[in-house]
């Protein structure tokens, strides 16, 4: 229930206020970046390679002067576009009936690994923090029904947008230092992200819920691209 009396929405509940230029402002005046990170197959390195990839690792992890946040999600591997690609081939070059049933064979045995969710996809994230201004402490979260100062927001915004620049390009040479490439997530795709995160599991268990549900993310400024 709010201030005036009306029931309020959960989405007033959750830390997130808004997404501007690739950043996320979260209430209380703290600010987050997201890059995406490949993965590296470790496995089939080298005894060699693996020191040298587990020492660059660690150097990197030495490096960081603020807090880190690491994020794996685990999701079913999408075959479908597999699978169309693969019909397509196999429809203008297979030239008897004993490759066609072969592919049609392949088909059902990766459409049946993916129904086990033996195909899995994993995803990696760094969620980077933007550092306070001299003289400021930590700003815990404002929930909705405290008041809000919006009078510095733009500028609070502004330092935090170029600390995050700064700290999401060092991170990025960091994990170039081990062979992990890595980009920085723009404002769709956080807002992508941050629903995935929420939603996901409701989705999944019962998918009528979410049908008609209003989306978790309703508002982030898109990025203006400079010509120059």
């Amino acid at each position: 229930m709010t201030t005036n009396g009306k029931h309020g929405s959960v989405q007033e509940m959750l830390p997130l206020e808004e997404i501007v230029e690739g950043v996320l402002c979260l209430r209380g005046g703290d600010y987050r970046a997201v890059i995406q990170a490949q993965s590296v197959n470790f496995a089939l390195k080298s005894e060699e390679e693996q020191e040298a990839v587990m020492a660059a690792y660690r150097s990197f992890l030495n490096s960081l002067s603020h807090p880190v946040q690491m994020l794996v999600r685990i999701l079913p591997t999408n075959v479908e576009p597999y699978l169309s690609g693969f019909r397509t081939n196999v429809t203008s070059h297979a030239n008897s009936e004993a490759i066609r049933r072969l592919a049609l064979d392949h088909e059902m045995f990766v459409r049946r690994l993916a129904r086990e969710r033996t195909l899995l996809e994993r995803r990696f994230y760094l969620v980077v923090p933007s550092g306070h201004t001299e003289g400021e402490g930590h700003v815990a979260i404002r929930w909705p029904w405290q008041r809000s100062i919006r009078g510095r927001d733009e500028q609070q915004l502004a330092v935090a947008a170029a600390q995050l620049d700064a700290r999401c390009h060092e991170i990025a040479q960091g994990l170039t230092s081990f062979g992990v490439t890595s980009r920085r997530l723009r404002s769709e795709e956080l807002a992508e992200l941050w629903a995935a995160c929420l939603c996901s599991q409701v989705s999944q268990v019962a998918p009528t819920l979410s049908a008609g549900a209003r989306p978790v993310v309703t508002r982030f400024r898109k990025e203006v691209e400079q010509h120059g």
